[in-house]
């Protein structure tokens, strides 16, 4: 299966998501946010200096956006007004990385678990409640990364990159996450940024393989699609939401990916539509 180049020349992106006929996403080395439309035609939303990843909103329509290097959750209104929704520096041992946003606007937050050259640390997962108070989620993860929501807002799901492997929480009505259990063992496959269809059927952009997949829970791998460059993320969009968009970059490393541009948005019209949920 070959996938369609929908825009190059990105030095490394993350964090899609489909909203409004547009595709966002951030630009890691380009410091921005961006979105595209189904055409591929690029605007730039939002520089920002300290290097965005995840991406999500607030009920009345305000971007959330992770800002990576002061490890913080920024928010932009309608006017374009930035401020600062939450500071999770207290959480995170090191840079902030992706997130997923509930419908009521609760953001899950993953980070690193530790500073670039540091020996490996555990991470633990911020929820950031729509009022920007912050608390401790679950502890002891290794690197957690892309998250989804399903549509009936009471289970998320999140990739370990480092555990290889996918894990559920139960979302309580407070926001907190409890039942903590294994979705899926992905053995010698890595997961990055995950999407959810309408089949409770997740894709993961697996960004040491070159390829992206689908795995069912229990840990079954219905779909695979081999890829030219490695995959960091992916999301279903699109009017029918059938189109699988997949940010893809030959390495995450900044020296070569900022200064090379080889980053790439990539699409591929797939069987089973999207949730409509993160």
């Amino acid at each position: 299966m070959d996938t369609d180049i929908v825009l190059a020349g990105l030095a490394f992106g993350e964090g899609p998501r489909w909203r409004d006929g547009y595709l966002w996403f951030s630009d890691f080395y380009r410091h921005g946010i961006f979105r595209i439309d189904e055409a591929g035609t690029e605007e730039l939303v939002l520089e920002v200096a300290t290097q965005p990843s995840g991406l999500g909103w607030l009920p009345n329509g305000d971007l959330l956006f992770v800002s990576m290097l002061d490890r913080s959750l920024k928010r932009m209104d309608a006017a374009g007004q930035v401020s600062l929704h939450a500071d999770l520096s207290h959480i995170a041992g090191g840079p902030c990385n992706d997130m997923v946003v509930a419908s009521d606007g609760t953001a899950y937050v993953g980070n690193f678990g530790s500073d670039a050259g540091e020996e490996f640390s555990q991470a633990t997962l911020a929820i950031v409640g729509a009022d920007g108070i912050t608390r401790r989620g679950p502890a002891e993860l290794d690197f957690p990364n892309g998250a989804v929501i399903n549509p009936e807002g009471n289970r998320l799901v999140i990739a370990e990159s480092y555990g290889r492997r996918l894990l559920s929480f139960d979302i309580e009505l407070d926001g907190s996450l409890t039942g903590r259990r294994l979705f899926a063992d992905l053995g010698e496959r890595v997961p990055d940024g995950i999407c959810l269809d309408i089949e409770g059927g997740i894709w993961v952009g697996d960004p040491t393989n070159r390829s992206v997949f689908r795995v069912v829970d229990g840990g079954e791998v219905t779909h695979h699609i081999d890829l030219e460059l490695n995959c960091y993320a992916c999301a279903l969009g699109g009017e029918d939401r059938r189109t699988l968009y997949l940010v893809t970059a030959p390495t995450s490393g900044r020296g070569g990916a900022a200064e090379r541009r080889e980053g790439r948005i990539e699409r591929i019209r797939v069987d089973i539509p999207g949730a409509d949920s993160p």
